[in-house]
């Protein structure tokens, strides 16, 4: 059995098939992904990485185990994937996984060659557990799979918690031990168990508050537009393809970046950080519904249109547009006078978190300080945006989401 102190959980105790696969290079290779990616750009001790919260997971999957009884090869098969939960990640976590999943059509957890291949595969069927058995708890698959990857899983109850005492913000504190306590399966479905439509919503508005106020920083997201171009940059200009890119680690990344004549002065401009700033910042209503629609190459063509007409570099303006607000935490299942219900259709708070996030919500055009005027209104024109507030519309100066803000 192996020991280990962890900042969040203490004392993570690790053994069996965990302890077996803790020191293979897929595993350790995870020292060297940041959890947070770019976020660190604006919490500095931000700097922790997908390896001890892959350890937090493991930690939180084997209490959840206890809880629930699930003994033998099943709570091996469990305690193997929360381990290898993350090993499908590429350098800065989420933050270029839309390009390789656009050049490689997988997402960090598609990880059945992953798991089959080298040392983790050997030491899977050394401990006569499936590769792809293990493969598929970590999509989410089956009964045991969503306590992995599930609206109640343990990755959630880690990452809150641990991205919240790193970037020192309060949001995350959520209520560990009981949420896991109150875990129970009914015909095959994980939920909470009677009474707990309260625990639910506690892990509901961390992730609500966690949102604006780390996940998506304006700066965070500024830093990670910027990387995922210059990631773009980097594989049409050298030999490089998404596959190598996406067994990268964040170090390797950025010497590639720093070494490479096409990215060269993104490398330079992230390492000192001078980011781009807001050119545009529209709210949801401003925004023409057929522009949530573009697909990339449609959005490329409007940024070389943009940065044509503004007389900058192609390189020097970014449109980001996310994904229409959705809350998939409101499908969590809990027991209300003995029925399964969604605590969607259970909670009037979740209705209240719904308008804040569509409040949250911005159209973000970014580009070189000295040109943000100019690009902004241009882009503004490109886009159709109705922008009477101006081009930069904020909910709040500060950085801090504050519970009024969903009364």
């Amino acid at each position: 059995m192996a020991t280990i102190k962890d900042s969040v959980h203490d004392h993570i105790e690790i053994s069996g098939v965990a302890e077996a696969l803790l020191d293979t290079p897929t595993v350790q290779r995870l020292r060297h992904i940041s959890q947070l990616g770019t976020v660190q750009l604006v919490y500095p001790s931000a700097n922790h990485t997908r390896f001890e919260h892959s350890l937090g997971v493991y930690h939180l999957a084997d209490r959840a185990l206890a809880e629930l009884g699930i003994e033998g090869r099943e709570a091996e098969r469990i305690r193997a994937a929360a381990l290898l939960h993350d090993v499908g990640h590429g350098p800065f976590s989420h933050n270029i996984e839309a390009l390789t999943h656009r050049k490689t059509g997988k997402y960090h957890d598609d990880v059945d060659e992953l798991l089959a291949a080298g040392e983790v595969g050997e030491i899977l069927r050394e401990h006569d557990l499936d590769p792809g058995h293990i493969a598929g708890l970590v999509a989410g698959e089956g009964q045991f799979g969503q306590l992995v990857s599930g609206e109640l899983d343990v990755d959630r109850m880690d990452y809150l918690v641990r991205d919240a005492h790193h970037t020192g913000v309060p949001y995350g504190t959520i209520d560990t031990e009981r949420l896991l306590r109150e875990l129970t399966f009914v015909d095959g479905e994980l939920v909470l168990a009677a009474g707990n439509v309260q625990t639910a919503e506690s892990l509901l508005l961390a992730r609500a508050l966690m949102n604006p106020t780390v996940y998506m920083h304006p700066v965070a997201r500024i830093s990670k537009a910027m990387l995922r171009r210059a990631s773009e940059r980097l594989l049409a200009t050298t030999e490089l393809d998404a596959g190598e890119l996406r067994r990268m680690d964040d170090h390797d990344l950025l010497v590639a970046l720093r070494t490479t004549p096409a990215t060269e002065a993104f490398a330079e401009r992230y390492d000192d950080r001078r980011l781009f700033k807001r050119a545009v910042w529209a709210e949801l209503q401003h925004v023409p519904d057929d522009l949530l629609a573009l697909d990339h190459e449609e959005r490329r063509d409007l940024e070389t249109t943009v940065a044509d007409r503004a007389d900058v570099v192609d390189s020097e303006v970014i449109i980001e547009i996310p994904e229409k607000p959705s809350m998939r935490e409101s499908s969590t299942r809990v027991v209300v006078n003995g029925e399964i219900r969604n605590l969607g259709d259970q909670s009037p708070l979740v209705s209240a978190l719904r308008t804040a996030q569509r409040g949250q919500w911005r159209l973000g055009v970014y580009t070189t300080p000295s040109a943000t005027e100019r690009v902004g209104r241009l882009a503004a024109e490109e886009l159709g945006l109705e922008l009477s507030g101006g081009l930069v519309t904020d909910t709040r100066q500060g950085l801090h989401a504050t519970l009024d803000e969903f009364e």
